[in-house]
């Protein structure tokens, strides 16, 4: 068996490996083999690695230091599959997101300031950056906090996430179909991309009500077809060509809000239910909401205000979605998007492998 330095954190409501990218296989296919043997991939229950049997818990964060000017450090996600011999890089992941700031620091990529440390951190997968603000009181990681975020118990430390330019992340545009509103294989949807690529349609529309669990709806076979139809056909539409291997777009049912939120969902990723929704998903999903011919904005309920803050619920609880918003002749301009997220450091040390993987 062999072994290199990895740090086990959770990052918002997912869990995942972070590695600096100098002690990884330069070689792509090598590294995809060492992260599948790393998380025990392909297997239902992932026993032969630390992934926890669930794509929340499958997550790899690969990072280093920038030569981009004003980027601290560069961020490649990759989702692990669980039950394929699989890794993916088609996407983003803010959960995964806020424990990049805290591991630069720690693994000596950026140097922390008394009080406050802002990040901008460049994202590999879409080409955006983000800025992460992490608590430095005295020049070292406070972890410690009282915020808290649903499908986390406790509280720490907050880490605010902010981004300008996530419009069209994987597609080029904020709508890449050039519509607010398009009809997929006889549904109703709007295809939007506002840090992740999602195809949003409301749930009775699908004869559902979209206060399933997430058990009741791993389980629907018959929706699952459905939403599948739906999501092959969408992916050209979009930008992203043959959508059969790739993890986008996800697939998002929209219904009105029961708790207090803007908007009710069950999110996809793509073919199991998400526990609760990605944060990027959750910024799509709320810019979906303010766009009058979009399915969503039928269902919202928008607070006013050109600054507002976006509860989008979903099966464990909500994600605050900061959002600033301009209106010009009748349409809606997105100015700003930013979310709230904590992290929590778990174990850091020598993760195992198959020794059959050239290093």
């Amino acid at each position: 068996m062999r072994s290199l330095p990895c740090t086990w954190m959770r990052g918002g409501t997912s869990k995942g490996a972070y590695f600096l990218a100098s002690d990884l296989p330069g070689d792509e296919e090598q590294r995809d083999q060492l992260l599948l043997s790393v998380m025990g991939s392909p297997d239902d229950r992932q026993i032969n690695g630390i992934g926890g049997a669930d794509p929340l818990t499958s997550k790899v964060a690969i990072i280093y230091p920038s030569e981009r000017p004003d980027i601290d450090v560069e961020y490649l996600f990759a989702q692990v599959f669980v039950d394929e011999a699989r890794v993916g890089y088609g996407q983003n992941c803010g959960n995964i997101l806020a424990g990049v700031g805290p591991f630069a620091i720690e693994q000596g990529l950026v140097k922390p300031k008394n009080g406050n440390t802002e990040i901008a951190i460049y994202m590999v997968n879409s080409g955006q950056t983000a800025v992460a603000e992490i608590d430095t009181p005295n020049g070292e990681i406070c972890w410690e906090g009282r915020a808290s975020i649903d499908g986390v118990p406790g509280t720490a430390s907050a880490i605010p996430l902010s981004f300008k330019d996530a419009a069209g992340s994987m597609c080029g545009d904020l709508l890449p179909t050039g519509n607010e509103c398009d009809e997929i294989a006889g549904l109703r949807v709007t295809c939007i991309d506002n840090g992740m690529p999602v195809v949003v349609f409301r749930a009775r529309d699908v004869g559902r009500t979209g206060y399933e669990t997430r058990e009741q709806l791993d389980n629907d076979t018959e929706l699952k077809a459905r939403l599948e139809e739906v999501r092959l056909a969408a992916g050209p539409l979009m930008n992203l060509g043959d959508v059969t291997e790739k993890t986008v777009p996800k697939m998002t049912l929209v219904s009105e809000p029961r708790n207090g939120g803007c908007i009710m969902t069950r999110t996809f990723i793509p073919h199991r239910c998400h526990a609760s929704i990605g944060v990027f998903g959750a910024v799509s999903v709320a810019t979906a909401c303010v766009l009058p011919g979009s399915p969503a904005y039928e269902l919202a309920d928008i607070p006013p205000g050109e600054k507002k803050v976006m509860a989008v619920e979903h099966p464990l609880g909500a994600l605050d979605v900061l959002m600033e918003t301009e209106t010009r002749n009748d349409s809606v301009e997105i100015k700003k998007a930013a979310f709230l997220r904590t992290a929590r450091k778990l174990f850091s040390g020598q993760v195992f492998y198959q020794d059959d993987i050239a290093a």
